[in-house]
């Protein structure tokens, strides 16, 4: 069932905001989402930057920094270092992408040991679509590449996490590909046969998965049932999982751009959520990035990552 904007924004209520560290936010767009997120009881942002040039752009930008936490760091780099840390020691239970690229954060928060858990850090994409009657999952279009079978499992299993987060108890998941059948000639199709087969033997837990499917199979019954599909995912995914970034990014893209979807997103396996937001993000985005920070950083507070 589509969830109503006013139900989503309504899942932080009752939760206290969380300390966010956010990173390097030195253009208006980073450092008004960040502050919005704050005002909107999302997080208590700690601003990780060059503090003259944060200050000279709250000013141009006609915003108050009275009683904002500053963090100096000299330039990005250091900004993600320090914020890493501060993840680390426990001061922020959440860190959020400010106007640096989005390989000098993860850079960063992969060097750090600590920061890293049992998981793979990957990312999710949280939609709603026009024409979809629930929100969308997509993973992974950010971060992992080309990602190994083995990789897979901790992007699905992130993901999972995610979604029975946001109160999707069992959720489905379809492993896309270009065909429906197994084709030693599309390398997609057997990973997506082996997760399948993973989450049989419950080495993948806390949801049913089917692939390969391709996009028409996995979102439209009429499309399976005309491909004479059976499949207790096709037309009902609440996840869909993509072969690699390339694919995963352009349908992202084509979502938001082409179908009128709004995406928010989060990186999943570290010892903190990030709120991943892109430069081009609109302020909808940004605080929608947050409260999903929000809602895992508070999920971590009864399951330690």
């Amino acid at each position: 069932m589509k969830e109503s904007q006013q139900a989503w924004w309504a899942r932080g209520e009752g939760l206290e905001p969380v300390r966010c560290a956010v990173v390097h936010p030195c253009e208006a767009g980073a450092l008004r989402g960040a502050l919005e997120a704050g005002q909107a009881g999302l997080i208590v942002p700690v601003l990780v930057g060059p503090e003259n040039r944060i200050r000279e752009l709250a000013r141009s930008e006609g915003v108050d920094l009275t009683g904002i936490e500053l963090v100096h760091a000299p330039y990005s780099h250091a900004a993600a270092e320090i914020a890493v840390a501060l993840a680390v020691q426990g001061q922020v239970e959440a860190l959020m992408k400010g106007s640096l690229h989005t390989d000098e954060l993860m850079h960063a928060a992969l060097a750090e040991r600590n920061f890293r858990t049992k998981r793979r850090l990957s990312h999710v994409f949280r939609f709603e679509v026009p024409l979809y009657d629930k929100p969308l999952l997509i993973t992974d279009a950010a971060l992992n590449i080309r990602p190994t079978l083995a990789e897979k499992v901790d992007i699905v299993q992130n993901a999972i996490l995610l979604a029975q987060i946001l109160g999707v108890e069992t959720p489905k998941v379809a492993i896309l590909s270009a065909v429906e059948t197994v084709n030693p000639a599309i390398p997609s199709t057997l990973d997506a046969a082996a997760l399948c087969k993973m989450a049989d033997r419950g080495q993948i837990t806390g949801a049913v998965l089917d692939g390969p499917l391709a996009f028409d199979s996995a979102i439209s019954r009429e499309a399976a049932a005309i491909k004479q599909i059976q499949s207790p995912v096709s037309g009902l995914a609440d996840i869909l999982m993509v072969p690699d970034l390339e694919s995963g990014n352009m349908l992202a893209k084509q979502l938001e751009y082409l179908a009128g979807g709004s995406a928010s997103g989060v990186v999943l396996g570290g010892r903190v959520p990030v709120a991943l937001t892109s430069r081009a993000d609109g302020a909808q985005a940004r605080i929608g990035s947050a409260l999903l920070a929000k809602l895992v950083a508070h999920h971590h507070r009864r399951h330690s990552p």
